[in-house]
């Protein structure tokens, strides 16, 4: 065991090795010995397997890639393995997995010799096995040490620590000797199998909420004798088995009024299974404010307090009138993150609890008294934060039309791919003090600007700016560096916003240290030449083209923005840019923080008040105004043809629908008329679900932040179905788009995600296309097919974080490093 532990350190110093470890021969199969789906697949009849660094410290993976003879490759196409294939999900020649103790990863030596490690299948049912058996010629040394370093792995991965500090007893954790036998592969006689009527849940509890009862002490049987009933009972989370366990609770402060109080069943989010596991079968669950526009949540059992939350837009409230129940997320005092649900009798419970908690959120985040606002505003206010459902039948329906999707965006892939060009700047001996020296000045990857008549992008980086052209394979190509943005004085500055004009020849820069003005950089010459002078006394905060389509041509106006006033900028004009007699200001403070237009010319804009008011021109005033939910609107656009509006606060976006339905204006869009005082638009609140929220969070340590999100943008498919399809933003180390086509449909699942080892900067889609998006993180950026994003698992949220390095294959993205922003001259 001594040169066993010697050897792993040797594998884990030597940092230059993606892969640690491999297993040369073997054969992988999916075992289901609890399912009505067959008891075991050959997956890959000749594989290897092996563990693999990932791009993130402490994090790595088990995989196993196929490996073919002489011919077998061009065979294996048949219908059967294309079927299994899109039922197992991933690369056909590869499959991956976190290397977690969830896994429970084991082997076993049989009585014929041979070594068998298995692991669960996490996104499987209950029950299901990934079983690699290793080739006879496999020694029993490789397999101990394949075995060990699995168990190292998975100890730097909880504690995120070097193994250097782990023990023989710490390493004891990771052997899992409690698991049932390793089932045979390829049992002698088949095991019964179970039928499809008797896999009934073992509560009577919505299954899409997946709830599951805590039962400790339940005891497990023979895998491959047990009937549907105990198969049932596998699914439930056992206290001894290290399911998440609740923190401790703070005490709740002296309450002066109480807004809302009722008994509920309290369910707790297990990270290790992805269930919510009932913790407490009756509580009390009080919201009560506390002062100062502060507000509490308290929730109490019969033995005592389970939890005392501030209610905060971070909570992430989903009501789900469907299921009777109150997901949120909850934050003690060391910055976890937890899921809980409450699940109430009755729907008028769960109405008066709404009521409650709603008033004490909009009541902090606004400062004003709940009943102050329109009982009709007020109604608008809660049925935002009502989950949309589908019913099962459509959503079984839906299902197959996302395999049919997904096989039709592979097929055109697989057309688009063309091989990549060669990546010059990744040099693998980089030296380590150049790496240092580029990063002196502190500044990495702020904005980005994607180009929509030369196909180049721009990547703001202090007071540089990278220029990168797309080619025809989709890939980016590092094409120049703008070294030094300074005014036509000399002055350096960074940008704090860009925007491309006239035909992507110029480019609009704003200065913070210069709020009444703004820059043209002329980009054929790399310099800024021109100083825009907007008005004396009016600042321009934030500034949007004159209509959705306006870089493609070469209108010089656009529109600009200050706190509480919305003009147009004509810089032809001698003087100051602002148009007088375009100018709209507002006597109060609204707070307008973004705006975007249609491909008419009409104009959205919003605020950090939360609410957004639609113009069919400038001078006049807004057609609609739409209430404000309560938190600050970061970002905002429109679809071309003005049908929706798309708003981003720090913890969810807000899609606006401004076609109005009925009445005297049916037909017409918000932005041409007003809606009725009773039938304003009602705005779906896209949030990621409250068990992702706390997993995001429980790998990051960072709370929900996203970054403005946009439409996909094609002017030839404005006027069609085919316009606007998705919609990207990103928060943290997370790119996340969405089906607007999803959306729509009222999908449990409309949203897909791609996690990388640092936090993503900026996003958007290539212009023209749905299928390719641009990345900007910290240090590099990267174009990436939208197919490659994948929905949101334990897995895909815990860690197989992408990779630095292209593997240069070019299929999967490309990367553009530090060196090709900062160093390459202009």
């Amino acid at each position: 065991m001594f040169m066993l532990r010697n050897v792993s350190k040797y594998l884990f110093g030597d940092t230059s090795k993606e892969t640690l470890l491999d297993l040369p021969q073997g054969q992988l199969y999916l075992v289901r010995p609890l399912s009505p789906k067959g008891y075991s697949e050959l997956i890959f009849t000749d594989a290897a397997a092996s563990i693999r660094r990932t791009g993130q410290d402490f994090q790595y993976q088990l995989v196993v890639q196929r490996a073919y003879e002489e011919g077998e490759e061009a065979l294996n196409a048949d219908d059967d393995e294309e079927a299994l294939e899109k039922e197992l999900g991933g690369d056909k020649d590869e499959k991956g997995f976190l290397l977690d103790q969830s896994l429970r990863l084991r082997c076993e030596l049989r009585e014929g010799g041979e070594t068998v490690f298995a692991w669960r299948d996490l996104s499987g049912d209950p029950g299901d096995l990934f079983e690699f058996v290793c080739s006879p010629s496999t020694s029993g040394a490789e397999t101990a040490q394949f075995m060990l370093v699995a168990q190292q792995c998975q100890y730097e991965r909880k504690y995120h620590k070097s193994l250097t500090a782990a023990t023989d007893q710490d390493l004891r954790e990771f052997e899992f000797e409690d698991e049932e036998p390793i089932p045979s592969a390829s049992p002698i006689s088949s095991p019964r199998t179970l039928s499809p009527t008797s896999t009934s849940q073992s509560l009577a509890a919505p299954k899409s909420l997946n709830l599951v009862e805590a039962k400790p002490g339940a005891k497990r049987g023979d895998m491959a004798k047990k009937s549907a009933e105990d198969k049932a009972s596998k699914a439930v989370v056992k206290k001894d088995e290290k399911a998440t366990v609740a923190p401790p609770s703070r005490k709740a402060p002296k309450s002066r009024e109480i807004l809302a109080h009722q008994t509920a069943e309290l369910h707790l989010f297990d990270f290790q299974s992805g269930t919510f596991v009932m913790q407490d079968s009756e509580v009390e669950a009080t919201v009560s404010e506390i002062g100062d526009w502060n507000y509490w949540l308290q929730i109490t059992g019969e033995k005592g307090d389970w939890l005392g939350q501030s209610i905060v837009e971070d909570i992430n409230p989903v009501f789900n009138f469907e299921y009777l129940s109150f997901i949120f997320n909850h934050y003690p005092e060391d910055g976890a993150a937890y899921s809980w649900l409450l699940r109430f009798k009755d729907p008028s419970l769960l109405e008066n609890f709404q009521e409650g908690l709603m008033q004490a959120l909009w009541e902090h985040l606004n400062q004003t008294k709940w009943f102050k606002q329109k009982e009709v505003e007020r109604d608008y206010i809660l049925e935002s934060f009502k989950d949309l459902t589908m019913d099962d039948i459509r959503e079984e329906e839906a299902k197959v039309e996302d395999e049919e999707e997904e096989e039709a965006e592979e097929e055109a892939d697989e057309e688009d791919e063309e091989p990549a060009q060669r990546e010059e700047d990744y040099d693998e001996d980089e030296d380590e003090d150049e790496a240092l020296e580029r990063d002196k000045d502190g500044n990495v990857n702020s904005q980005l600007a994607v180009g929509s008549k030369h196909d180049r992008s721009f990547v703001v980086r202090g007071s540089k700016i990278g220029v990168f052209k797309h080619t025809p394979n989709n890939q980016l190509e590092f094409s120049t560096n703008i070294s030094k943005v300074q005014t036509p004085k000399g002055k350096l500055f960074s940008p704090k916003k860009v925007m491309l004009h006239e035909g992507d020849r110029n480019m609009v820069l704003q200065n913070a240290d210069n709020p009444n003005s703004l820059y043209r950089m002329d980009l054929e010459y790399g310099k800024v030449v021109d100083e825009w002078k907007v008005h004396d006394d009016i600042p321009i905060d934030v500034f949007a083209p004159e209509n959705k389509f306006a870089q493609m041509t070469d209108e010089k106006t656009f529109l600009g923005l200050s706190h509480n006033a919305l003009y147009r900028v004509d810089p032809r004009l001698s003087g100051n840019k602002l148009v007088d007699a375009e100018l709209k200001q507002y006597a109060s403070k609204n707070a307008f923080s973004a705006a975007a237009t249609t491909e008419q010319g009409y104009i959205a804009v919003a605020s950090t008040k939360g609410d957004v008011r639609m113009f069919d021109r400038l001078g006049i005033n807004a057609k609609t105004h739409i209430p404000a939910l309560g938190d600050p609107i970061l970002g905002l656009d429109v679809s071309a043809d003005g049908r929706w509006v798309l708003a981003t606060t720090r913890t969810y976006l807000l899609l606006i629908d401004s076609l109005q339905k009925s009445g005297k204006n049916e037909g017409k869009l918000g932005f041409e008329k007003s809606f009725a005082a009773d039938a304003k638009p009602q705005p779906r609140r896209l949030a990621l679900t409250p068990s992702h929220v706390a997993q995001f969070q429980h790998e990051t340590g960072a709370p929900i932040s996203f970054t403005p999100a946009k439409f996909n943008v094609d002017p030839e498919a404005a006027h069609t179905a085919g316009g606007e399809t998705s919609i990207v933003s990103a928060t943290g180390p997370f790119i996340v788009t969405w089906s607007l086509k999803k959306i729509l449909q009222g999908r449990k699942d409309p949203y897909s995600i791609r996690r990388y080892g640092e936090q993503v900067k900026a996003d958007d889609f290539r212009f023209g296309t749905d299928k390719n998006l641009i990345v900007a993180l910290p240090n590099e950026v990267e174009a990436v097919k939208k197919s490659m994003l994948k929905r949101p698992t334990r897995e895909s949220i815990a860690g197989m974080a992408t990779p630095r390095r292209s593997s240069g294959r070019g299929t999967r993205g490309s990367y553009l490093g530090r060196s090709d922003i900062v160093n390459s001259p202009y």
